[in-house]
Formats: C-alpha cells, structure tokens, sequence
C-alpha cells in the first residue's frame, strides 16, 4: 500500500508477511517493516543523486551548489555578509576576512593597500602610506629613511643623507655653517686652523696644508715666506738671516761676494757689481785711498755713491767743484745744507776726517744735472747726497736746477 502527504517524507510503506519466515521480535509479532522509495515518489529532504556506469560503480556524487554572497558562510569562504560585503568592508567580495595586501582598502583601518608588501613603493607593507621617517626608503623618492627625524644620525628629517654644509653637525664634523666657502672660519666642516689646506679670508696669507718651514708658506701663522723671515726658502733663499741689512753675509738671502753689488761691511770698502778697475772700485777695494781725483772715487758705504773732482790742489786733500754720481747719474752739484756731514763724506772717501775747510760759490746745474743736500733716508739709510727737489735720485732723473745762487760747494779739503 501506498501513503502519500507526510511532510518531509513522502514515502510509500509495503508491509510484507513472509509466512513460515519470520524474522521480527517478540515485541512486533515476528514482523519486519521494510521503507522503499518507488518510482514516482517525491522527498522532500535533501537528496544525494548517483549514477553507475555500465559496470555498476558510482561516478560522481555532489553537495547542493553555493554561492559567495548568499549570507551563508560555506567551504572555502572565511565570511558572508551577503550584500554589506565590500571593498572596504571586512568581509570582502570573495568572502574573505579584510586583510592588509589584499588589495582592498579597509575603511578606517588602513590607509593604502596596493595588493602587495612591498615597502618601497608608495604604500609600504603595513597599508599606510609612504613617509620620511617611516624606516622605509622610497623608491625615486627618498635616499635615505632611518625611522625618526633625529637630524645628527647621517639621515635627515627631509630623508637626505647627511652633509658637510646642510647646517647640521653630524658624526666626523667639528662645524658646519650651512654652505661649502672654503674661506671662513668652518671650511669642509672642521674648524679653521693654519695648516688646513684652506686659505682663510682676512686670517692668512697662505696655507698649504703642511707644517714645513723651507717651502712658500710658513707655518704657525700661514704667511708668505719672504726674504728676511729668518727661515730659508728652499729652491729660492740660499741664507736668510732674519733682516733685510745688505752690508752683513747675508744681502738679499744669498751669500756676501765681492761683485754682488753689496758693500759688505768690515770686508768690503766698496762693491759696484762689475769688475771694472778704472770706476773708483776694484776687487772690493776703493781706489781713491784718501786722495781726491778727478777719477769717480766711490762713497764707501753707500749704494753706488760717487765723487770727483773738477781738479785738486793741496796733495790731493781740496776738491776743486766737486760732482756726485749715484748709480748711472751723473751731474749732481752739493750744496749748502744744515743735513751736509762733511765728516763722514770725508771719511766715506778714505779720509780720517773733515778738514774745516768748504768754500760756497755760484755754480750751473741745468738739466740733466740737478742741485743735492745731505741726508739719512730715501734712497738708503745712511748718510748720502739726495735730490734737493724731492730726495730719491738713484737710477733716476735730477730735478732741482735753480743753482748759481751763491749756496754751491766750490771746493772741500780733507784730512788724510
């Protein structure tokens, strides 16, 4: 028999009585109640469908099929949240769990996600956005990122690396004063001192990076090696004997000889630099020998100051007019002059002394010769004939010629 309308069964019941075969229980009369699905019924439950193949074995059997989205969590989704799942949400459109690198930006939670944990792109591994001072260096962005905006640590907050004229005193710097002049108190980021290499504007002459004292730049206070600086310049200075005197052994920083054209004193009566034995000098020894000539006899002592005479009386000891030459100019006419020192005019050629005797007179001094009085300055420091226009005169043009005045020296005697 057949029964139909049960809910959620929909099965047909046939009761078989199996005579002489009894196989229930005492408690069901020895009867077994036996379900069998015919063709035609309907089941309501959930069903598995199978089909055999020719060979009677099952093929294939399924699960109902789902869906992401359906509000249900199934296998192999992580949530469902049917329609609030989002890109932005925590449930995903493929129903999975939001996560950083999964290429949805979680709204509140991250500020990025680039689908990937990279950090040197702009959106680094932890979903927020790139940043100096992340610890992440930047791609094309940043040179350097050490993770905090410390500006002395080799990597500045700007995520620079750190340099010698960024204005910040890193690790190795003494200084830095924000530019790269090599000429003030902080070149290359240390303290200025001579010795440095770097020449410091208004402080030093020179600096040359050394601590010699035979070469152009003299140590201690970096300035120009010069003759007279007591130190001798190698390749330039032969001797340098701390002053500027041409008269000791040491003129010019360069050995005393005789022709250097530098009297020196206590061994030279004179030096003119030639060897000229007609000049009033030969071999360094002045020729006049305490008599007047009209031969140029040379003022010992002097820097090429010469003196002859018109003619001379007395043995030799009168000068008749006498001219001066200095150097290669000739012409010069002594005059009357309370800086006159005919003493030592005396004895600069080879007298004991002055006489007492000078006599004035008028004489002619028209260009190229020129009027001249006693002095101790311009042209040298001692005791010579200077122009009486302006002093200096060696080498150079006379420029007083206002003489015949009755002021002119005609005649001097000396004392042998």
């Amino acid at each position: 028999m057949t029964s139909r309308g049960i809910p959620g069964l929909s099965v047909a019941l046939l009761l078989l009585f199996t005579a002489g075969c009894p196989t229930g229980s005492a408690e069901d009369g020895g009867f077994t109640f036996t379900a069998t699905t015919t063709a035609g019924d309907d089941i309501d439950s959930e069903s598995t469908s199978s089909s055999t193949d020719e060979t009677g074995d099952t093929v294939g059997t399924s699960d109902t099929e789902t869906s992401c989205g359906d509000g249900m969590v199934q296998v192999g989704e992580e949530c469902d949240l049917g329609p609030d799942n989002s890109e932005s949400g925590t449930c995903t459109p493929e129903c999975l769990i939001a996560a950083c690198g999964d290429g949805y930006m979680l709204a509140g939670a991250e500020d990025c996600d680039d689908g990937n944990q990279i950090d040197t792109d702009a959106c680094v591994g932890t979903c927020d956005l790139a940043a100096c001072g992340d610890g992440f260096v930047q791609a094309g962005v940043e040179e350097c990122d050490d993770g905090n905006t410390d500006e002395a640590d080799g990597c500045t907050s700007m995520c620079l690396p750190a340099t010698c004229g960024d204005g910040v005193i890193q690790g190795g710097e003494q200084c830095d004063d924000a530019n790269i002049d090599t000429t003030d108190e902080c070149p290359a980021c240390q303290l200025s001192f001579c010795g440095d290499g770097f020449v410091q504007a208004g402080i030093e002459e020179c600096d040359d990076g050394n601590d010699l004292d035979s070469d152009a730049c003299l140590p201690t206070f970096c300035t120009n090696a010069v003759c007279g600086d007591g130190f001798i310049n190698e390749g330039v200075e032969t001797c340098d004997d701390g002053n500027v005197a041409d008269d000791d052994a040491c003129p010019s920083c360069a050995p005393a000889f005789c022709g250097d054209g530098f009297t020196y004193e206590g061994m030279e009566d004179c030096d003119d630099a030639n060897a000229n034995p007609d000049d009033g000098c030969d071999d360094c020894t002045s020729q006049c020998g305490g008599k007047f000539t009209p031969q140029w006899c040379l003022q010992v002592g002097t820097m090429e100051q010469y003196t002859r005479c018109e003619s001379v009386q007395n043995g030799g000891n009168t000068c008749i007019n006498p001219e001066i030459r200095y150097g290669n100019v000739e012409g010069g006419v002594p005059r009357q002059h309370g800086g006159n020192n005919f003493n030592l005019w005396c004895q600069q050629l080879g007298f004991s002394s002055w006489g007492g005797g000078v006599v004035y007179g008028s004489r002619p001094c028209p260009a190229p010769q020129g009027g001249l009085f006693g002095c101790n300055g311009y042209d040298e420091a001692v005791w010579h004939w200077c122009d009486w226009q302006d002093g200096p005169w060696y080498n150079q043009q006379l420029d007083w010629h206002n003489c015949n005045d009755g002021t002119d020296i005609t005649s001097i005697t000396c004392t042998p």
